[in-house]
This record gives structure tokens, C-alpha cells and sequence, in this order.
């Protein structure tokens, strides 16, 4: 059987386009918690926030709280924390192996539940959850900046309620909006208590800013978090203008998550190079094979989420299968 080094070794590498900032400068937060900063504008509105590094290699994300702390960005009204996530992995991060410092010890994207949070089972993620919660409990609006493992469009990650589509939509990047109720072995952030509770004004996006290293990922995420505090009326266009993509927004197109494909081995293969939002066209069609089963679409028109074997194992997710929504999404004003 294939252990995952020598997976990754028949993958194509990513250059890395784009310079790590130092953000031990930004270590003493504000509030009592190390690389966490509030600002408080004195002026009722939400407390908004932005994560970045829930996962340590995931660079678009530090890139643009750093600009933004750099930049002394501050709130107009409401609240404006911005954060680092898993700090100690994006520390290790090593050019030579780029895939290892997503995280240490365990996803810190999987972490998010009570349950989890207050057991007694440790790692350096639930630590640094832990010492996140409280803030995060405070939070009305979130957005969390991911990248991707192979280069592909932007996507945003809504979530499971009707809220978090009128949310995306008023937002109104980037053109693909996903969907989905999270992943099987653990809970996101963005589906943390409230962020995912149908009859809480708490709401959360997560974006996918594309390919992990790229110059178009830094960009895409420095567009979409600036959009994001002029739409949640945090901040002026005018303020964070120089961030803005100048290019129109492409009309948005709206996915729901049918099947998330999760591998039972470690002989998982695709059938073709896919790298994400590939429409496969008729229902039955296999797209890979794990093992000796042939992995095979659900539906006509079934649209690949994030296809990616760099962190294959068992009970992983590889893909996600996906349909086309027709839906008016009705936008909210915050």
C-alpha cells in the first residue's frame, strides 16, 4: 500500500509566488491573547472578525491580516478583531515540504465543538482553540481565510443554512459559493454554536482563495476580506480601497454538496487530472477508484469540490460532489 510521502511525491509541486510575513510582530494581542487583535470603534455595530491560519501553510490568510494590522485598519463602527489561527505550525513552515504544516497535531479546522473544547483530550490545536473560544464567542459576523491544495477558482464555503447564502450573496464574491454542512470526522469553525444555528443572527463564510502559494490567492483574499468589512459596514470602501479588485464581480453561481467522497484506502486514484469545479456530465461516471471500487457521480451535472490526494488517508475527505442550485438568494443588511 502507498503511504502518503510517496503520494505526494507523483504530485505536481506549486511554486511558491508569494513572501511569508513575519508576524511575530504581531505576537502581544490586544486583549490578553497572543496574535489575536480587537479594536473597538465606541460605536454600536457588530463584532466582526477575521481568522487567518486556521491552517498553518494556508499563507493568503496571514498575508492580508498582516496588511491590514500594518495598515492600522479600524473599525467605524462595531468591533474589528483580526487573528492568526494556528500560529506554531505556520512558525515550522519548511519550503522543502510544504504540505506538512497544515497542522501538528490534528486539524484545527476539526476541532469546533463544545464537547471537544471542554474534554479532556489534548493537542496543540485544541490549545490554541482554547485559547480562541472566548473571543470567537463574542462574534457576530466571521470570515475564515482558507487556500486550497491544487489551483483552481475561488470558492466561498456557506455552510448549510439559507443565512449563509444570503451572506455570500451579499457579499457577491467569488463567483462559485459552496453549500455544505462541513466534514464527517469533526467540525469547522465556521459551523461553531451560533455561526451554524438557523435562529442565530451569528453568521460565517469560509473562503477558499485558491492555490495555497499563488499570487492570485493573495489577491483573492485581500479583495474578498476587504469586501467583507465594507458589506458588514465595519469599515468605508474608502478605507480599504487599495485592497479592492477593481474588476466587476462575476454573477454567482450556487452549489450544494450531495456526497463528500472519503477514502477507505490508501490506493485512491483519480481518473484524470481534476483539479476543481469539473462538471462531469452524466450520472455514473467514474471518477476514481479507490481500491478495487470505482468511485462514481451521483447525478447529472455533478460538479467536483475540491478534488486533492496531498493529504490522503483513510477516513480523509478527497472530494466533494456537488449539484447546480437555482436559487434567489435574499440579501441581508447588517
Amino acid at each position: 500500500m502507498k503511504t502518503l510521502e510517496q503520494v505526494r511525491a507523483s504530485l505536481k509541486p506549486y511554486p511558491i509566488e508569494v513572501e511569508f510575513p513575519d508576524i511575530r510582530r504581531w505576537k502581544e494581542g490586544t486583549d490578553g491573547v497572543d496574535y489575536v487583535h480587537s479594536f473597538d470603534s465606541g460605536v454600536a455595530g457588530p463584532h466582526v472578525m477575521i481568522m487567518a491560519l486556521t491552517h498553518g501553510n494556508e499563507v493568503s490568510g496571514a498575508i492580508t491580516v498582516d496588511a491590514f494590522l500594518e495598515r492600522e485598519l479600524r473599525p467605524r463602527r462595531g468591533r474589528l478583531t483580526l487573528a492568526f489561527g494556528n500560529v506554531e505550525a505556520y512558525h515550522r513552515f519548511d519550503p522543502q515540504n510544504i504540505d506538512a504544516t497544515r497542522y501538528l497535531d490534528e486539524d484545527m479546522n476539526r476541532v469546533w465543538l463544545p464537547a471537544r473544547l471542554d474534554g479532556e483530550l489534548d493537542s496543540i490545536e485544541v490549545r490554541r482553540a482554547r485559547q480562541l473560544r472566548p473571543v470567537v464567542d463574542t462574534v457576530d459576523l466571521l470570515l475564515d481565510i482558507h487556500s486550497m491544495h491544487e489551483e483552481a477558482p475561488p470558492v466561498m464555503m456557506c455552510g448549510a443554512q439559507r443565512k449563509g447564502i444570503d451572506f455570500a450573496a451579499t457579499l457577491g464574491v467569488p463567483q462559485t459559493v459552496v453549500v455544505d454542512a462541513g466534514h464527517p470526522n469533526g467540525r469547522r469553525l465556521r459551523d461553531y454554536e451560533g455561526f451554524n444555528d438557523p435562529s442565530s443572527a451569528r453568521n460565517a463564510l469560509l473562503i477558499e482563495t485558491g492555490q495555497h502559494f499563488s499570487r492570485r490567492s493573495r489577491q483573492v483574499a485581500l479583495d474578498t476580506a476587504a469586501r467583507f468589512l465594507v458589506t458588514t459596514g465595519t469599515v468605508s470602501r474608502e478605507d480599504v480601497l487599495e485592497f479592492i479588485n477593481t474588476q466587476a464581480p462575476q454573477p454567482q453561481r450556487f452549489l450544494e454538496v450531495t456526497n463528500p467522497v472519503v477514502a477507505d484506502s490508501m490506493d485512491f486514484t483519480f481518473v484524470d487530472d481534476f483539479r476543481g469545479l469539473e462538471v462531469i456530465e452524466r450520472a455514473g461516471t467514474v471518477i476514481a477508484r479507490d481500491g478495487d471500487t470505482d468511485i462514481v457521480t451521483p447525478h447529472d451535472n455533478c460538479v467536483l469540490v475540491q478534488p486533492s490526494l496531498r493529504h490522503l488517508g483513510v477516513g480523509v475527505t478527497v472530494v466533494r460532489l456537488a449539484k447546480i442550485l437555482d436559487v434567489t438568494p435574499a440579501h441581508l443588511s447588517f
